[in-house]
């Protein structure tokens, strides 16, 4: 099994083997069960600040249930999880939402608010707290709107846009809270391969010129090998392989050659 020896929090080493920075994230030995289904096993892994980790394996494998855990939505069983240089293991919802202004997730379905416009829904975070006049909110939602290929659509309602559409006005709305990192859950799934396209050129463009912390959950190889410094592999809850896209097309693990060849009969590249 081609997993990752375990790598202490304080010190991570990269690619030259000299030490990076704390990761912005990391899980340390983390488990989690549903009744009798454990669906995280033991999972360790983190995120440099900058970096983008995509995590993959085929569905039902924990890939979601894993930023769910970021978020605070779920809490494991045992581990530790931190996030932005804080141990979140155990804070209850209070104490979440200091970590949520720095970190936001992109639902499959977009979460948008039914009942507002394109514009009201982006707008939504800048009116919590910021102080900014109506016209700053404006000119703000129609940059972030134009940053995700959709300004034109600022007066619909998420009803009238397509699941691709729905996705970038959720990124817009995530980037509207100026967060440090963002979580993206199966950004590319429900799409044809040109709106995918678009949505992975969209999320490559965020991490050149943001430089965001990210993780992209994807079951999409290709996904994969266009956005990820770093590889999460999930397999029945454990983790197979973490490491970078250049070792894991180097490893003999059985699981991961499996993984490549049934990948390979699926569509062209996104």
């Amino acid at each position: 099994m081609a997993i990752s020896p375990e790598i202490p929090v304080e010190v991570v080493s990269g690619a030259n083997g000299r030490p990076e920075r704390q990761p912005y994230i990391a899980f340390e030995h983390v488990c989690k069960s549903f009744g009798s289904l454990e669906v995280l096993h033991d999972i360790s892994f983190h995120v440099i600040p900058g970096e983008t980790l995509c995590i993959l394996g085929r569905s039902g494998v924990g890939k979601s249930v894993a930023l769910q855990h970021i978020m605070g939505f779920l809490k494991a069983d045992s581990g530790r999880i931190l996030v932005a240089g804080e141990d979140i293991t155990h804070y209850d919802e209070r104490q979440m939402q200091s970590i949520r202004r720095k970190v936001t997730m992109v639902f499959q379905n977009g979460a948008l608010f039914d009942s507002l416009t394109v514009g009201e829904n982006v707008a939504f975070p800048l009116r919590e707290g910021r102080g900014l006049a109506e016209d700053q909110i404006q000119q703000i939602v129609r940059g972030l709107l134009e940053m995700v290929g959709v300004a034109d659509m600022m007066d619909l309602l998420p009803s009238d846009l397509s699941t691709g559409m729905k996705r970038s006005v959720a990124i817009a709305r995530a980037l509207a809270a100026e967060p440090e990192a963002i979580l993206y859950d199966e950004p590319t799934t429900m799409v044809d391969p040109l709106i995918a396209r678009l949505l992975v050129d969209l999320i490559q463009k965020l991490q050149n010129q943001l430089n965001l912390t990210s993780i992209v959950v994807t079951h999409d190889m290709r996904v994969a090998e266009r956005l990820a410094d770093r590889i999460l592999f999930l397999h029945q809850g454990q983790a197979q392989f973490f490491g970078t896209m250049e070792e894991m097309k180097r490893s003999d693990d059985e699981v991961l050659r499996q993984f490549f060849e049934l990948d390979e009969l699926k569509l062209p590249p996104v």
